[in-house]
């Protein structure tokens, strides 16, 4: 997939309080002017288990134009390649509990997570395989963000090897190919083969691509419980 736009036209632009595509040019200009504008595709993830609403910002401005809750996602946006920092804060706050400064690559494809408790947030940047994989199949990395549950492992219910092996807490896999299906359940398994928690009734479809994160904590029983969550790419 490429975020490159090369016309005249040029929807890259961040807004105040998020990021739009936002009409950039609208005057003529000869061929030979034309300067194209290198973008990078951004998905922004919040995994960090709190029940208190975040602002994500990219070089001072909001990325999120509702709120910004525990399990929440938001993406792709465009934004310029090049080196980007980004901040998290409280709701409507202006001071920021955590920075991050990252070189975004033209024309790929990024999953920034907010990470670990409100004491102790941070970001985690992947960078996404967005390769279509072949026909009848799909492709799902897993990534391990609860802070307390150990290493942990994903699993096709009914299956007797793992997709994914025991990854502790910020630690993820590949994209790994699997075949496409109507009706798929995944399970989540600490060290001692034990499910923790699963996402049932999935279709996979042909050609995505996925991710599925562990988040929340163990310890808890509120909205911030130990859970997993499906995106597609």
């Amino acid at each position: 997939m490429k975020f490159s736009i090369k016309r005249k036209i040029i929807f890259t632009a961040l807004a105040l309080s998020f990021i739009s595509l936002a009409l950039v040019s609208c005057s003529k200009f000869d061929d030979d002017d034309y300067q194209p504008v290198e973008v990078s595709g951004l998905n922004i993830i919040q995994a960090s288990p709190t029940l208190e609403l975040l602002d994500v910002y990219v070089d001072g401005r909001r990325a999120n134009g509702l709120e910004f809750e525990f399990g929440s996602k938001i993406g792709y946006l465009s934004a310029y390649s090049g080196n980007r920092i980004f901040d998290v804060a409280k709701r409507n706050s202006q001071t920021s509990l955590k920075s991050l400064q990252y070189v975004l690559k033209p024309q790929l494809g990024y999953s920034l997570f907010v990470v670990n408790t409100l004491a102790n947030i941070e970001f985690l940047m992947l960078e996404d395989n967005l390769q279509k994989p072949a026909a009848g199949k799909a492709k799902v990395r897993f990534v391990n963000l609860s802070p307390d549950a150990g290493a942990l492992s994903l699993n096709v219910n009914g299956a007797t090897t793992d997709i994914v092996s025991s990854k502790a807490f910020k630690e993820y896999s590949d994209f790994v190919v699997i075949d496409a299906a109507e009706n798929v359940s995944f399970n989540i398994k600490n060290t001692n083969n034990t499910v923790e928690t699963a996402l049932s009734s999935i279709k996979v479809e042909d050609g995505k691509t996925y991710t599925i994160y562990a988040k929340g904590l163990k310890a808890n029983n509120d909205d911030t419980r130990l859970s997993a969550k499906l995106f597609a790419h």
